[in-house]
């Protein structure tokens, strides 16, 4: 049962989303932390490239980032639910912010320190994930949050389609080390920028230690079997479609197409159709939206079908544009239905359990996927994980709360 009062929400319907001065400034502070997350590791695969860093470096800060974000993830999402969400991005942010310039500095002359800094910022990004969904929450009423959170998405793809080559001209005029400073400076924007939320901390009587706290928020995300089956159904889609695309794809670029054109190609197409779905969701309201949007998400069951067998790169191209357009039919109604759905004192922990499971099992899917394709071959592996990203969300679809990603 919901316990806050949609009045107290910040943004008020009446007012048009990009006139709401809360609305713009949680979306500024939403956008650099998911450019300044993307950002870092190709800024660091630009290091390796002018030997700053070598293979092995940047995979040891790869996983020392990926550690620090797995366990932040849980921690924030209480500290979130106990305190403010605003202050919770506000540190993370922070803590981001401060440890890049040590990162720039040290990134050449000690990796112990550098992967510290890794470490910090993975932390960061994953302190402020859950606590950014639940702020959304508190600043955008209701029935605007689907057009809240496709503006935000729809921002983040943008970015992340034009930065790559912005990222590599600057890089030209401009050191690693001051790219990295520049990484710093979007975290102080995602720490300052958004508003305050309209929550309020949980009485400090029913505050329990941390695990405690933790599982009150995974027993909230189990009364909803909506949530459980559509995490499930994400989470084994990216544990095995997105794992297998991303080892199979550059090697069939280099070695079926001969070159590396079709991986940026791929690459580029699949945030394309990202950007066309998150503009069609943004104002699109499907019946059955739940079933819409795990039928979205099955939609990448397309790009392994697609490398299974030769293929004209065309069709290829055409499967990640429509995976693009699938993943954000799914992301945008998964976000708003969770922002509506979950009690708002437990949301910023439901959110984390979303971001733990989903994305954090994804490294070890990759792990798993290179081991099963060097024994079974990638015909047989790319076939399974086409069979799990259609099976999944089906299976999630026959739980009748997912129809409309509600109990009611």
């Amino acid at each position: 049962m919901r316990t806050h009062d949609d009045a107290v929400e910040i943004h008020s319907t009446s007012t048009p989303l990009l006139r709401s001065s809360p609305f713009v400034r949680l979306w500024t502070g939403t956008m650099a932390s998911g450019v300044a997350t993307w950002a870092l590791p190709f800024i660091l695969g630009l290091a390796v490239l002018d030997r700053s860093l070598t293979g092995v470096q940047l995979g040891v800060l790869l996983a020392t980032r990926t550690v620090g974000f797995l366990a932040a993830v849980p921690v924030s999402g209480v500290l979130a639910d106990r305190y403010s969400r605003r202050k919770t991005v506000l540190w993370s942010g922070l803590m981001a912010a401060f440890v890049a310039p040590v990162m720039a500095m040290s990134l050449d002359r000690s990796l112990l320190l550098a992967a510290a800094a890794a470490f910090v910022m993975g932390a960061g990004q994953g302190a402020c994930r859950p606590a950014f969904q639940a702020l959304t929450a508190e600043v955008v009423a209701e029935p605007q949050r689907q057009q809240a959170n496709a503006a935000i998405t729809l921002a983040v793809r943008v970015t992340t389609l034009v930065a790559p080559t912005l990222t590599a001209l600057l890089a030209v005029v401009v050191s690693i080390p001051v790219l990295l400073w520049g990484i710093g400076a979007l975290w102080l924007v995602a720490a300052l920028a958004p508003p305050a939320g309209a929550g309020s901390p949980v009485p400090s009587a029913t505050r329990p230690n941390i695990l405690a706290d933790f599982a009150d928020g995974v027993r909230e995300a189990r009364r909803h079997p909506w949530f459980v089956a559509g995490l499930a159904a994400l989470t084994a889609v990216i544990a095995t479609g997105y794992s297998a695309t991303f080892v199979v794809l550059p090697l069939a670029s280099r070695d079926r197409y001969g070159s590396e054109a079709l991986l940026a190609a791929a690459m580029t197409t699949y945030t394309i159709g990202a950007l066309a779905g998150a503009m069609i969701i943004a104002r699109w309201r499907p019946r059955a939206q739940g079933w819409s949007a795990l039928a979205g998400l099955s939609l990448y069951g397309l790009v392994p079908l697609s490398l299974f067998l030769p293929m004209h790169p065309g069709l290829i191209l055409a499967a990640y544009v429509l995976a693009g357009i699938g993943i954000e039919l799914f992301n945008v109604p998964w976000f708003t239905a969770t922002q509506r759905e979950v009690e708002p004192t437990k949301l910023a922990r439901v959110s984390s359990l979303d971001f733990l499971l989903s994305y954090g099992l994804a490294p070890v899917g990759l792990a798993l996927i290179a081991p099963a394709i060097d024994q079974f071959g990638a015909t047989a592996v790319l076939a399974v994980c086409a069979m799990v990203c259609f099976a999944a969300p089906a299976a999630a679809a026959a739980v009748p709360s997912s129809r409309g990603f509600t109990v009611r």
